[in-house]
Order: C-alpha cells, then structure tokens, then sequence
C-alpha cells in the first residue's frame, strides 16, 4: 500500500508539472535577432586575403600588445587570443555631479555619499577568434571588446559590451598594417 500511495503523488507532480508548463507561453519576438547585430557584426569582423592563419595570428597579438593589452590567453590551434588592459575610468562630470547631490543632499538635511558610485577602475577585455572563409580562401577575425568597471567601493558597477567605432577601427587598421608587413617579411 505505501508503494502505491508513492507512486500516486509522484504521478500527480508530474501531472501537475505537465499542466503548469503547458500554460506557459513564448514571448512575442522572442527568437527575432536584435536589429543592431548586423551592424556589430561588420564593426567586429574583417576578411584578409591569406589562408595562413599563423600569420594572422601572430599579427593580432602585435597589434594588442601595440595597443597595450597583455595577453591572457593564446589557443592558436583554435585561432583564439583573449587579451586585457586596466585603465582608470574616473570621470570630472561624474564626480563633479555626485559632490553637488550630496551638497544638495546636505542641505536638505539628508545623508548621501553618491561619490562612493562613481566609476574608478575599468579592465578593458579584447577576444578575438580567426577562422577560414566558408570558401577557404579568405582568413575571417572577429575582435569584440567589453570592459569591467569598478567604482569607489571596489564594486563591479558594469560589465558593457564596447560599440564604439572608432576602437574597433584603430584595431583593424593596426591589423592591417601588421598582416602586411608580415606578408613583406619586413
């Protein structure tokens, strides 16, 4: 009897799961890819004219270490190159508003310290991938940047993908360069 009466409870959660995950519905868009991923994509990847992807390789972790990131991390069976510099991430305007919060704050009577959530330290991340072309004529790199940041409390205040162009275009004009003195031997 006791084996049966088990069974019947764990029949009836199952139940119940099924009926509870039935009632569940998807979110509209959910599966519609975010408008901005084409125009990430073209920033973060480039094409080269060149199967050797040692050469490639060796060339992106000139141009990180040209523009001052260390290397973390190096897999070049895999055509992959984790690399990270630190930086500070203070900021005139920022503090600037914090100290006249807690000034306003002060007068009216209330206690603020809004400097302590100001931006301190950030370590900007690079990871880049190669990969041949679908043809296999061409080299694909893909760079993506994030950073951390940290703020007065040493508390991780963001962690943000970086869209800016202008840094993804400094990397590739860099890698360019590089792919081509390598080719040169120069």
């Amino acid at each position: 009897m006791i084996k049966i009466s088990k069974y019947c409870k764990v029949w009836a959660g199952f139940v119940l799961c099924l009926f509870l995950a039935g009632c569940i519905t998807i979110p509209k868009g959910l599966l519609i890819p975010n408008k901005n991923i084409l125009e990430q994509r073209q920033l973060q990847m480039r094409q080269y004219d060149t199967k050797d992807e040692e050469k490639i390789i060796k060339s992106v972790a000139g141009v990180l270490q040209d523009l001052g990131f260390i290397l973390d991390n190096s897999e070049t069976k895999v055509g992959f190159i984790a690399a990270s510099k630190k930086a500070d991430a203070t900021d005139g305007g920022q503090i600037a508003g914090a100290i006249l919060l807690d000034v306003l704050c002060a007068v009216g009577g209330v206690s603020s310290n809004s400097t302590a959530n100001c931006d301190k330290a950030q370590v900007v991340k690079a990871s880049v991938i190669t990969q041949p072309s679908q043809d296999g004529s061409k080299m694909v790199v893909r760079v993506t940047f994030q950073r951390i940041v940290w703020n007065m409390n040493n508390q991780v205040s963001r962690v943000e993908t970086i869209n800016e162009a202008e840094i993804y275009q400094k990397f590739y004009e860099g890698l360019s360069k590089a792919i081509f003195l390598e080719a040169q031997s120069i």
